[in-house]
C-alpha cells in the first residue's frame, strides 16, 4: 500500500496551488493522509476528487466550513497498522512521550502544524511522521511532503520529499 503524506497546504495564502511533484502522486497513492491547515475548501475539494481514500483532518488555520467537513483527530487501519492523524502536538520537546501517552492504541502517528519535518519512534513503539509543508518551508531549506509503504503490517519506505524551488 502507497501512502502519500502532506500537511500545512495553506491555500490559497501561502501558495496559488499544490506542487506539481505532489499533484502527479495523489493518483499513485493507495492513501493520502492530510494533517491540516488547508484553509479553503476547494484544496479538501481536490485531494477527495483525486485521491482513492483520504484521511484528512482541520487544523487551527481552518474555518467553519474545513471543521464541518473533518474530524480533530482521524484514525485509520492502514495495511494491518492503526494510524491517527491530528494537526498539533506541541513542542518538540517531550513529544514522543506525550503523543504515546494520548495515544496508545496507535502505530502510526501522522501531525503536521510546524511545518518542519519530523520522523520519530516514541519508546513504546509509536510512530511520529510530519512531512512539514508543500507551500509554505518556514525556515526549513525546502517545501517538503513524504511517502510511505505500509505491506504485511509494517510500515517501510518512509521517505521525504524535497520539493524544487518555486
Amino acid at each position: 500500500m502507497r501512502l502519500l503524506i502532506t500537511s500545512d497546504t495553506h491555500l490559497p495564502k501561502r501558495a496559488r496551488e499544490l506542487p506539481a511533484p505532489l499533484l502527479t502522486e495523489l493518483p499513485r497513492a493507495d492513501v493520502v493522509l492530510h494533517a491540516g491547515d488547508w484553509v479553503d475548501t476547494a484544496t479538501l475539494d481536490l485531494l477527495e476528487s483525486r485521491s482513492r481514500r483520504l484521511v484528512g483532518v482541520y487544523g487551527n488555520n481552518d474555518g467553519p466550513a474545513l471543521r464541518a467537513r473533518l474530524p480533530e483527530v482521524a484514525y485509520a487501519d492502514l495495511g494491518g497498522l492503526r494510524f491517527g492523524v491530528v494537526h498539533e502536538t506541541g513542542a518538540a520537546q517531550g513529544r514522543e512521550a506525550r503523543c504515546a501517552a494520548r495515544f496508545p492504541d496507535l502505530d502510526v502517528l501522522v501531525f503536521g502544524h510546524s511545518h518542519i519535518p519530523w520522523d520519530t519512534t516514541a519508546a513504546t513503539g509509536l510512530r511520529l511522521l510530519n512531512p512539514g509543508s508543500p507551500t509554505d518551508r518556514r525556515r526549513q531549506p525546502y517545501h517538503t511532503y513524504m511517502a510511505a509503504t505500509v505491506a504485511d503490517g509494517r510500515l517501510g519506505d518512509v521517505e521525504l520529499h524535497r520539493l524544487p524551488p518555486r
